[in-house]
């Protein structure tokens, strides 16, 4: 007997030291999977219907954004649009989500569970093409706090439509918005708004564009109407842009008004010179445009007139009346010289020699070409004084009246003789001379004065 009992002791023991050792060899339970075991038990995902917004049956959820301005990408006037990336931050609360917690401490996700619960379906107003940023995952964030308030949070590029007024391109500033909205609430099932007014959009201090200045960002909000589906809360991001002007005036002004300063060069050339005045003037309008077609070329084609047009197209106004300026120049001077050939043919005509030894005057014209030995040639007959020409438009000749007179009748009758040289300058050109510089600076100085 006291053995059977002495065996019953020794098997308890040996059962206690093999269950001690059992217990020292156990894994420890695998925390990262209870974790996720607790994790879907205080979310409740599968027990609820997440098809319906929060509260569905009662008053609107009440939605806030907040807006973080990233980098304001490009802005395109050809296209009139301008591309934006930003994150966006949804506030609200779903208490299908709401948790116990000894800690009050929130959960963060990424974007798989987005997929699986309710959130709101805000899209970009007018915008032609946008996207989440997924390098190297979705730029998505969801974080759930214990008692249900969650915060959606995604970076988002975005291109959308501005409309611009080029009536004073390149003197202009454009104001652009970028404007977000429910899809499918209404305003009595979803209420939309800035969680904290203007202070809801915050901007980089190191955002930048080449040809603009951004002046200022600011928020507004207001309801949209659709005539098929009703009211829709709209939120507004405004921003006003100021044109840098220095690039146009080195790729656009300057040039077109040296161009203009060129074709005046022309007036102070001998209009003779017809293939140096011709030239001249061809240059000056094949280059003004040149540049008048590189402007249109990168903006859009609007009907109405931009303040660049009306300094290049009267900039090319200017340079086409210098051409016309010397074709008059040259009609008027082939006129002239028509005229004086005619003259001087019929004084030829009605010259007879003196053989009776009567006196006799003969008008003899030359142009301003005359040799000495022209002048030789008259000889024999006496100069009388030069008169000067009251005439108001100088001709491009001398006129010698030379006397004919025999040596008996030399002491009776004096023979007249009047020698007029006009200056080798067309009157035409005297005056463009002032009128186009001065016409110039008046149009520029009336310019920048309207436009600046």
């Amino acid at each position: 007997m006291r053995r059977n009992n002495g065996n019953a002791a020794t098997r308890w023991s040996l059962r206690l030291i093999v269950c001690h050792c059992r217990s020292l060899t156990k894994k420890p339970p695998d925390v990262t999977k209870s974790r996720k075991l607790k994790t879907e038990h205080l979310l409740r995902v599968d027990d609820h219907d997440f098809t319906m917004r929060p509260a569905f049956g009662g008053p609107a959820i009440p939605v806030g954004v907040d807006v973080q301005v990233e980098s304001l990408d490009s802005i395109s006037e050809v296209d009139m649009d301008f591309t934006m990336t930003l994150y966006l931050r949804h506030y609200w609360k779903d208490e299908r989500l709401s948790f116990t917690s000894t800690t009050n401490k929130s959960m963060t996700f990424d974007g798989r569970l987005v997929k699986k619960i309710w959130v709101p379906d805000v899209f970009f107003v007018h915008s032609k093409r946008s996207f989440i940023h997924d390098t190297t995952t979705e730029n998505i964030m969801l974080r759930v706090f214990p008692d249900g308030h969650v915060l959606y949070s995604l970076r988002v590029t975005v291109t959308a439509a501005c409309n611009m007024d080029f009536s004073r391109f390149p003197l202009d500033s454009q104001t652009c918005s970028l404007e977000l909205e429910s899809y499918a609430y209404t305003d009595e099932d979803l209420m939309l708004y800035w969680k904290s007014g203007d202070e809801s959009l915050s901007t980089d201090d190191k955002i930048s564009l080449s040809q603009f200045l951004i002046q200022k960002f600011h928020t507004t909000s207001r309801l949209a109407f659709y005539s098929s589906t009703g009211w829709y809360n709209r939120l507004y991001i405004n921003f006003t842009l100021r044109r840098h002007i220095f690039f146009f005036l080195l790729q656009t002004y300057f040039p077109a008004t040296l161009m203009v300063m060129l074709s005046w060069v022309s007036f102070w050339i001998d209009r003779r010179a017809v293939p140096a005045r011709v030239s001249l003037g061809i240059t000056t309008v094949l280059t003004m445009s040149t540049i008048i077609t590189g402007v249109n070329a990168s903006m859009p084609r609007v009907s109405y007139i931009k303040a660049v047009d009306i300094y290049l197209w009267v900039s090319f106004v200017f340079v086409f009346l210098s051409v016309l300026e010397y074709a008059a120049v040259n009609y008027l001077t082939t006129v002239q010289e028509r005229r004086d050939r005619k003259l001087r043919e019929r004084v030829r005509e009605q010259s007879l020699p003196c053989t009776c030894g009567m006196s006799h005057t003969r008008t003899m014209m030359l142009d301003g070409t005359y040799s000495e030995a022209d002048t030789n040639s008259l000889a024999g007959y006496t100069e009388a004084p030069m008169v000067p020409e009251d005439e108001p438009e100088k001709q491009e000749h001398m006129v010698v009246h030379l006397s004919m007179s025999s040596d008996s009748t030399a002491t009776k009758k004096k023979g007249l003789r009047a020698l007029r040289i006009m200056q080798n300058t067309h009157a035409i050109d005297k005056y463009s001379r002032m009128i186009f510089p001065g016409s110039y600076i008046i149009f520029n100085l009336i310019y920048w004065c309207v436009y600046c």
